[in-house]
């Protein structure tokens, strides 16, 4: 049988095809023009970025023949000292001067009291403060050592500035005194600081460096809040890391502390670190000989089983978990074995007298390197 050809439905397709390819064409074109919009529109924001920050980069003023004292304060940060640049008129931009040095790898900045102009340029501002190029020569530096205590740092404070070095401890533990820093380090002094079982607030955030000052008597406030600055400073390197082992800054400063006291040179932090971990996880008590002394309020070469008794909630042979607070102030090699514990599955380690350490998993192990290293028992 013949089969009938449908003319119409021929042409009816055609029509269709005809019409989609019309469509297809309007598509392309309205493709071509966007993307051409998007194009120049990267073209002239990359552009104007570009020549942005080619301005920044230039100095404020060109022809100025203005001077300014700046002063750049120990522990300053990147951002701090860009921000107080913009803020003196030294520069346009503090974000542009950030990213300028992160990208040059610049750094190794040097506190002082600079005289600076805004017809400086940023290569220039940043080879001055690189260079210490200051203003004046620092009146004097006072060096804190690592694994000090509070009342030490007081007598080294109170030394350089011919003060009595109970009234400057009395300060260092003034209620206001304290309030007021908190105010001005939120971040890093917390109500922590003043909980009741806490012997100084400050112990531990007074951080281990060398200051200078360009006064000869700066007050305590001055003296202090170059430490905090520093201490935050360096805290801020370990933000995120505190932050996954959930651990609040007076805690990594208290575990911290812990580590640097019973640390020889011989040590190795790290694992230290990792007995005082496991032993928290435990559910044991840390039993570190250095906060009894601190409870005692004493040093001693040598600690007895009578020490051991003392009552005290920084008396880690009687309380379990950390102390209240810090027991000295630590370094950064100490705050770094805090946040990095080596994995080990130890659980004491004991001091020879050489200064080496040896650790070991059991009490039995433990007991049988202090009767070979240790003749005269506690």
């Amino acid at each position: 049988m013949a089969t009938e050809d449908k003319g119409p439905n021929k042409e009816a397709i055609r029509k269709k095809l005809l019409e989609h390819q019309s469509e297809a064409k309007i598509v392309r074109r309205i493709v071509l023009i966007v993307s051409i919009i998007i194009i120049l529109l990267i073209v002239v924001i990359g552009g104007g970025g570009y020549l942005y920050i080619q301005s920044a980069l230039k100095p404020v003023d060109p022809k100025s023949k203005i001077s300014k004292k700046v002063d750049i304060p120990i522990g300053s940060s990147v951002t701090g000292i860009a921000e107080r640049l913009e803020s003196n008129g030294i520069i346009k931009n503090a974000k542009v001067f950030k990213y300028y040095v992160k990208l040059k790898n610049e750094g190794g900045f040097m506190a002082g009291n600079y005289e600076l102009s805004p017809s400086m340029d940023i290569p220039e501002i940043v080879g001055r403060l690189k260079t210490g190029k200051v203003l004046q020569q620092a009146a004097f530096k006072i060096t804190i050592p690592e694994g000090k205590q509070l009342k030490e740092i007081a007598h080294i404070m109170a030394k350089e500035v011919h003060k009595q070095d109970q009234d400057v401890f009395n300060q260092l533990n003034d209620k206001n005194f304290v309030k007021g820093l908190m105010a001005k380090y939120p971040t890093l002094l917390t109500n922590e600081i003043l909980n009741y079982n806490i012997k100084y607030p400050l112990e531990g955030y007074l951080y281990p460096a060398t200051y200078s000052f360009y006064k000869k008597n700066p007050s305590v406030d001055e003296m202090v809040t170059a430490m905090l600055d520093k201490t935050k400073t360096v805290l801020s390197q370990y933000t995120t890391e505190s932050e996954k082992k959930k651990l609040s800054v007076h805690q990594l400063l208290t575990m911290a502390s812990l580590i640097e006291e019973e640390a020889t040179e011989k040590a190795d932090r790290k694992k230290i670190s990792s007995v005082f971990y496991n032993r928290l996880k435990k559910g044991m008590p840390l039993q570190t000989d250095p906060t009894v002394l601190y409870a005692q309020g004493k040093h001693k070469k040598k600690v007895y089983y009578a020490d051991l008794e003392v009552s005290s909630p920084y008396n880690t042979y009687k309380n379990t978990g950390l102390p209240p607070g810090p027991i000295s102030n630590a370094g950064k090699i100490s705050i770094e074995a805090a946040l990095r514990p080596e994995k080990t599955d130890y659980y004491y380690f004991l001091a020879t007298a050489d200064g080496s350490v040896i650790f070991t998993k059991t009490l039995a192990e433990h007991n049988q390197e202090k009767a070979k290293h240790i003749s005269n028992k506690k």
